[in-house]
């Protein structure tokens, strides 16, 4: 007579013992979770974020020249590509004076990219952009400027990035810049941010 054949069982764990088990002593045994009874009569608390006071529904107050504009790294990648000068494109786009800011992380993050991009840390480095310092650890940019834009609604974001593109447009009240047909061109800008005050 031959071997009877056994199949064998696939994903099949060791059988444990309950926390709730009988058998364990007191000590071991989970206790029975007791449920609070919520107080109907009680006033309900939740976190909401403080709506920022320089927004008027979805217009930024301020928002005016000369703009100030976060620049993320492969926004200076891809305007080399497309040989636009970043400062006079910008002009170009806005019809106003344009200061581009630099954070530290992109700074690392261009300094990191090695030999080939040299010519991106050159420009990185001109003195008409403005150094904003980080305090943050980590050298991830799109975090950086995400936090920096939640908190200070004073930037427009260039960027070609998509991910970052679709979380700042979460944020109200900043808009984005980026690179299209060989010319920056901006999204959500009223058209009356360039317009005098009186």
């Amino acid at each position: 007579m031959g071997k009877q054949k056994k199949t064998r069982k696939y994903a099949t764990m060791k059988r444990m013992l309950s926390l709730r088990d009988q058998r364990l002593k007191e000590k071991d045994r989970l206790k029975p979770k007791k449920k609070e009874k919520k107080d109907p009569s009680a006033l309900k608390e939740r976190e909401v974020p403080q709506y920022p006071s320089c927004l008027f529904f979805q217009y930024n107050t301020q928002l005016g020249p000369p703009y100030h504009i976060l620049v993320d790294t492969n926004f200076i990648n891809f305007s080399i590509k497309a040989k636009l000068d970043l400062v006079q494109s910008m002009m170009d786009c806005l019809y106003a004076k344009c200061i581009p800011c630099i954070t530290d992380c992109v700074m690392a993050e261009i300094e990191k990219l090695g030999q080939k991009y040299r010519v991106a840390l050159r420009i990185a480095k001109d003195p008409r952009f403005e150094r904003l310092p980080c305090t943050h650890k980590g050298t991830y940019a799109d975090d950086c400027l995400v936090q920096r834009v939640t908190q200070h609604k004073c930037y427009i974001v260039a960027t070609v990035d998509r991910d970052l593109k679709r979380r700042i447009r979460k944020i109200p009240g900043v808009p984005i810049m980026y690179i299209s047909n060989h010319r920056y061109n901006i999204e959500r800008m009223p058209d009356d941010y360039g317009a005098p005050r009186f």
